[in-house]
């Protein structure tokens, strides 16, 4: 999973990104300061493969990871190449989901872009760059396929094209991202091959201080009614002090966190937001070597699963052994669960669900 972070300058994307991947991103008071994308990777942290690697005596814990990608503050006409925006948003089409941080505080001594602090301008701005940019590419697709069209030459896929490319358009136009098309799953297969900015799920993040005033809790309202209309995630911290935590020893870190309420971290927050967004789910396989968390879609079938391991395994699937997890850990011990009558034999329609741990049986 890939996940882009985006926002205007200064509104604390970078600090963010420190924070979530101790990477250490440039971040500094003045625009433009991160050029090329900062990249970094993170364990997607999942008590339950602790507790099988204890069960499992296991050498080797694998959780699964979340690639972080840190993307240069982009401004009010990006979409036509300001502050190297055309560059930035190319960025943008590469990733699986987009963070949008927006800032939220007041701070005389950070500048804004824009002389000073309004989430929902900040909002627009965003949106607008990223719908315009998304015009510009339709419009160049649908001049690619209207000869065909007009001409009787268009099979029934490009026709199929030039109708969803013409409904995106008009919803463009309107302001309105491409996500908001209501299209069954063959056309949507069809719209995820225009690889559009504003047809990528979204998590607005609100950047807050460590306290939050009135001014503050209201823009959260707002924004907390921006992305149930869009359909989007939404989720608020206070970056300088997720940047703070992490850099403390673990010991003073609980300390601080208890000092100030924070019972889930700020990467947490937001790696919870985005499977729920993206639909993502992890089974697990474990024994003796390892255990490892596998990332999958929910309403993945078992040989689809499989597949995620090897390619061999979907292949030559037969069957899968599965035990749910608080089964396991609840009678301690694989055998008994087999006596208990708790290990299921799935097969091909089998629908795998989280934390389901899986045992593959394959012939190639």
């Amino acid at each position: 999973m890939k996940l882009g972070i985006v926002g205007l300058p200064n509104v604390g994307k970078s600090t963010l990104f420190n924070a979530i991947t101790k990477a250490g991103a440039e971040s500094a008071n003045f625009p433009f300061c991160t050029i090329e994308p900062n990249v970094g990777v993170v364990d997607v942290a999942d008590e339950r493969l602790n507790k099988l690697a204890e069960l499992y005596n296991s050498k080797k814990i694998i959780p699964a990871q979340v690639e972080f990608v840190d993307i240069a503050g982009l401004v009010k006409g990006a979409s036509e190449g300001a502050g190297l925006g055309n560059k930035f948003l190319s960025h943008i089409r590469e990733v699986d989901a987009i963070v949008h941080v927006v800032r939220v505080f007041k701070n005389e001594n950070i500048i804004h872009v824009d002389g000073s602090v309004d989430p929902l301008r900040d909002i627009d701005t965003i949106n607008l760059e990223l719908v315009l940019s998304d015009i510009d590419a339709v419009t160049k697709r649908i001049d690619k396929v209207k000869k065909q069209v007009n001409g009787g030459a268009a099979d029934l896929q490009t026709q199929k094209e030039y109708e969803l490319l013409n409904k995106i358009l008009d919803l463009l136009k309107d302001q309105k991202p491409a996500r908001l098309l209501k299209v069954n799953e063959d056309d949507q297969k069809i719209v995820d091959g225009f690889f559009l900015i504003t047809s990528k799920p979204i998590i607005y993040v609100a950047n807050t201080s460590d306290t939050i005033d009135d001014y503050q809790r209201e823009n959260l309202a707002r924004m907390q009614e921006i992305a149930e209309c869009e359909g989007a995630e939404m989720i608020s911290l206070c970056a300088r002090t997720e940047e703070e935590l992490i850099n403390m020893p673990p010991e003073d870190r609980e300390m601080f966190k208890e000092e100030l309420g924070i019972d889930c971290s700020g990467l947490d927050k937001l790696i919870r937001a985005s499977y729920h967004l993206l639909g993502l789910i992890s089974f697990i396989t474990a024994g003796e070597k390892e255990v490892r968390a596998w990332t999958i879609r929910r309403g993945t079938l078992a040989p689809q699963a499989a597949g995620k391991i090897h390619t061999d395994f979907e292949r030559g699937f037969i069957r899968a052994d599965v035990v749910k997890y608080d089964d396991l850990i609840s009678l301690g011990d694989y055998n008994l669960c087999k006596e208990k009558g708790k290990i299921i034999s799935a097969g091909k329609d089998y629908v795998v669900q989280d934390g389901d741990i899986m045992l593959f049986k394959f012939n190639v």
